[in-house]
């Protein structure tokens, strides 16, 4: 949620390609500037019970506009039209920002957002509402995380255990183009049956970290991949940060440095039905292009396949991917200076037709 890096060696990358990468991967716009509200970013998404896929994203003025708020959109199963977002959580004289929506398995759709009480994301607050209709009305705001400057971003996850896990990170510092070393991510636990949340201990790495996204891979073992903290400056040194769990997600590693580079920029990170795992994250440690897939069929020892879903001289930020119940793949991502928001659909047979040199 910081401004990108307009680096002056800027690679010499070919055009992005606009409407569809290619004959087996489909991009279309879903919002963009012929709506109001200029600045768009980051978007979430989520099927829901009935076949609609829901977006939320976060919209206004800019950034740390007090007139931002989180914004709604529906595409109904069948359609290929977006219908036009609705304000869906506003508070007077306060901005809001970072999204997430999630349906449950019981049904109940979550909003997640970030609250801004001052100047910069480290006086934030998590909060909350929840829809019983499918995404057509909403409950009152609630408070999840009340710590000064807790944030959201990731999609929660259902453990094995059928406790939920939601990624929050922990911001600090006040400077808004870069986070303080002991920016740190967490989860909240909740539980069901007794509608409580329980937070587990915080990863800590060298640069500090946020925006985890965690996957399950046994009962115990968990592994999530975060984004850097630091600066926006030029690097050789910054990679995407990787954790792991051994007691089914309730502590977690001190945060190390993966394979993947990284431009100070947030991932996503899914388990497909099958059990492979996605990975979509900008390769690059400059700026923030392209946008890669990677697959790994072993558990995340390995990542053999690897293919840009959107690359050129732009940017295509805050991936957010989902696998809907037909075996579809969804991306959506903030693009054209965060104005507008993209939405990829492919098959995991795309990706893995594409084996990278480096696994």
């Amino acid at each position: 949620m910081r401004r990108v890096l307009v680096c002056l060696c800027v690679l010499n990358l070919v055009m992005a390609r606009s409407v569809s990468a290619a004959d087996d991967i489909t991009i279309t716009k879903v919002y963009g500037t012929e709506l109001p509200g200029r600045y768009k970013h980051p978007a979430s998404i989520t099927e829901l019970d009935n076949g609609d896929l829901y977006i939320a994203y976060y919209g206004g003025g800019g950034e740390y506009k007090d007139d931002s708020c989180v914004w709604g959109g529906r595409l109904e199963e069948g359609k290929t039209e977006w219908t036009k977002p609705v304000v869906i959580a506003d508070t007077p004289f306060r901005g809001e920002g970072n999204p997430v929506i999630w349906q449950a398995p019981d049904g109940t759709v979550w909003l997640f957002y970030v609250q801004r009480y001052g100047d910069t994301w480290s006086d934030a607050r998590v909060k909350g509402k929840i829809s019983n209709d499918g995404a057509k009305t909403w409950s009152d705001s609630f408070v999840v995380a009340f710590e000064k400057g807790m944030m959201a971003r990731g999609r929660p996850i259902v453990l094995n255990s059928g406790e939920y896990l939601l990624p929050l990170y922990h911001e600090t510092g006040q400077d808004r183009e870069r986070t303080a070393p002991d920016t740190a991510s967490l989860f909240l636990r909740y539980d069901p049956k007794t509608q409580t949340w329980t937070e587990t201990n915080r990863i800590r790495s060298r640069t500090g970290n946020l925006q985890a996204e965690p996957v399950q891979i046994t009962d115990d073992y968990l592994v999530a991949y975060c984004r850097p903290g630091g600066d926006f400056r030029p690097s050789k040194n910054r990679y995407v940060v990787r954790s792991e769990s051994h007691d089914g997600g309730k502590t977690w590693s001190e945060g190390r440095d993966s394979q993947f580079p990284n431009p100070n920029a947030a991932v996503s990170f899914i388990k497909l039905q099958n059990g492979h795992l996605l990975l979509l994250y900008n390769n690059s440690m400059l700026r923030r292009s392209p946008l890669t897939a990677a697959i790994s069929t072993d558990n995340d020892k390995t990542y053999p396949y690897r293919r840009n879903i959107a690359e050129g001289n732009n940017t295509f930020a805050y991936p957010m991917a989902i696998q809907t119940r037909d075996g579809k793949i969804h991306v959506v991502y903030t693009t054209d200076e965060r104005t507008t928001i993209m939405h990829a659909v492919f098959e995991e047979s795309v990706i893995l037709s594409y084996r990278a040199e480096t696994p």
